[in-house]
């Protein structure tokens, strides 16, 4: 009889290439064709609603103040209003405070970031330190980030570092609870699959994990910015004086010590434009990319 042969398997060392296009070679087999819509339109169709809203809000205010003859100094009008801004600009002091808070916004989050995506993925490879540390980071997460106000002051003295450490205290959280329940939701094949092609345990995490996390992970990254952006205003508003820069919370700050509701008004639009223009222009089209790359795009036209 003539003898079996036995071919012993080889193990396969696979290119780090492979594993990037795994996940989206993957997602391909459950996508559709994408039509996508002209530039023009989709700019319109991002920017246009909010545009007119804000329109139409700011006839109400006008039509309101016209008819209802409110106090001016309780309840001023939207000309009032733009009139503090023009003036808080041409002095200098708007540009100054929108300045320096976007500089400690960005810098913050970006901290956040590289703070929190490490320790989101240690968390979700290793169960035992999720079960110990977990509960702390959702407690930390729900917790006011002015809370931590009082003893950074204390810590840090009226400096720059309160304001950071306070706006990391508020992000850091969500990106690494964001993170995790991007991983849990990473279909187990995709795991196999890498495993099977030869993928270390570093590979398997950064190439594969992280990026087929990205949906729950992008969604911590604009929980821990909005976060960041509202523990920031919130820093800025309390710990005042020292060598602290003047920022928009300052300007806010000062506007309650004058009794000026004009300024105040003015500042708080100010810090919800920022939000609004930040969600528009960088996460929104990060977002509409991500979702289509997975063919989950809601509004494409699809074949």
């Amino acid at each position: 009889m003539p003898h079996d042969l036995v071919v012993e398997p080889r193990e396969r060392v696979t290119a780090p290439g492979d594993l990037r296009t795994l996940a989206a070679g993957l997602d391909a087999l459950q996508s559709e064709r994408v039509i996508r819509a002209p530039w023009w339109r989709r700019f319109l169709g991002g920017v246009l609603p909010p545009v007119l809203l804000l329109v139409f809000l700011l006839a109400a205010w006008q039509v309101y103040t016209v008819v209802a003859h409110p106090r001016p100094d309780l309840y001023p009008g939207p000309m009032a209003v733009i009139g503090s801004l023009g003036s808080a600009w041409h002095s200098g002091q708007l540009p100054l405070s929108i300045g320096t808070s976007l500089q400690r916004g960005l810098l913050g989050f970006v901290i956040a970031v590289a703070i929190g995506t490490p320790l989101g993925l240690l968390l979700a490879e290793f169960r035992l330190l999720r079960r110990a540390l977990g509960p702390f980071i959702s407690g930390l997460q729900v917790l006011p980030s002015v809370a931590w106000v009082p003893a950074a002051v204390i810590w840090f003295g009226l400096t720059d570092a309160t304001v950071y450490f306070v706006v990391l205290m508020g992000a850091v959280p969500s990106i690494v609870n964001g993170l995790i329940a991007g991983v849990d939701q990473v279909p187990p094949q995709l795991t196999r699959v890498g495993t099977v092609l030869g993928a270390s345990r570093l590979q398997l995490t950064l190439l594969v994990v992280l990026p087929a996390s990205m949906p729950g992970y992008f969604a911590g990254l604009k929980q821990g910015w909005a976060f960041s952006w509202r523990s920031l205003m919130a820093a800025e508003i309390i710990a005042t004086g020292g060598s602290i820069g003047f920022g928009l919370g300052s300007l806010l700050q000062q506007g309650r010590e004058l009794s000026d509701l004009s300024s105040v008004l003015g500042t708080i639009i100010t810090i919800l434009g920022i939000g609004i223009v930040v969600e528009l222009v960088v996460f929104a089209p990060i977002e509409r990319r991500l979702l289509r790359r997975r063919g989950l795009a809601p509004t494409a036209t699809t074949r």
